[in-house]
This record gives C-alpha cells, sequence and structure tokens, in this order.
C-alpha cells in the first residue's frame, strides 16, 4: 500500500502549517499530512486547488499542477500530461473548482498519479461532499 494511501492522504499532501478538517494532529508521518478517512485526504485536494484559484488566481490546470508538483520535486510536465489526459481537461482552460464534475475527475486523476492504483470513486465523491459541506 502506498504512503498515500496509509495516511488517507490520497493527494501526498505535505506537512505545513495549514490545517485541514479531518486531520490528524500530530501526524505519524514525518513528512507528510494523515487524515482520519480517505474522504477527508480527497476533501483536502479539493480545498487546496480552490485555494490555488481563489488565494492565488491559478486558474488553469497548468497553474495548479505546476504548484502542487513543482519541478524540484516532481516531473511537471509528465504529472501534467497524465492529469489531463485522464480527467479530459485541457492543461490551459480555466477551471471551475467548485464544478463537481470537472474536478473529482482532477482530483480522481492526481490520486491515480500519487498512488498508482485506481481511487475508489465513492471516495473522491465522499471527499467532494465534505468538501461542499465545509468550504472555509
Amino acid at each position: 500500500m502506498s504512503r498515500g494511501l496509509r495516511n488517507n492522504n490520497p493527494g501526498n499532501i505535505r506537512l505545513s502549517a495549514m490545517r485541514y478538517r479531518g486531520e490528524v494532529v500530530p501526524s505519524a508521518d514525518i513528512a507528510f499530512k494523515q487524515f482520519e478517512t480517505m474522504a477527508w485526504g480527497y476533501r483536502a485536494i479539493f480545498m487546496l486547488l480552490d485555494t490555488y484559484r481563489v488565494k492565488h488566481g491559478l486558474t488553469t490546470l497548468r497553474g495548479m499542477i505546476g504548484r502542487y508538483a513543482p519541478p524540484c520535486e516532481n516531473d511537471t510536465g509528465r504529472y501534467l500530461a497524465f492529469v489531463a489526459y485522464r480527467s479530459g481537461v485541457d492543461p490551459d482552460v480555466v477551471l471551475d473548482t467548485r464544478a463537481r464534475e470537472q474536478m473529482v475527475s482532477v482530483v480522481g486523476a492526481m490520486s491515480r498519479m500519487e498512488n498508482g492504483v485506481e481511487p475508489i470513486a465513492d471516495d473522491v465523491e465522499a471527499g467532494w461532499g465534505l468538501f461542499v459541506k465545509y468550504r472555509s
């Protein structure tokens, strides 16, 4: 089982000062966040991407993935191509991070990239439900 799945952190979000609902504090992992359930982990990805759009002005998949998977840690071009292909979202089209169909597809593709296995669709959808319910 991948680290992200063990931590209920399908996006492999690194430890930071940012706190999310459902986060386990302190994390038993020295580098990555842990969440109570996979749904909370997916919610964190939705929140992070929404923050990229609202606070940082990153409105495209290219901009978001460039920040999420920077070249100093990842093959960003490969990551972007994978997520764009799997989600069907053009890298340069403006994303609405509050549009369920588009974002569930993007986040599912990101989870697949991060963990090497297909995400459980019900977990991604449950994360979306938590995102909608607890947006702040």
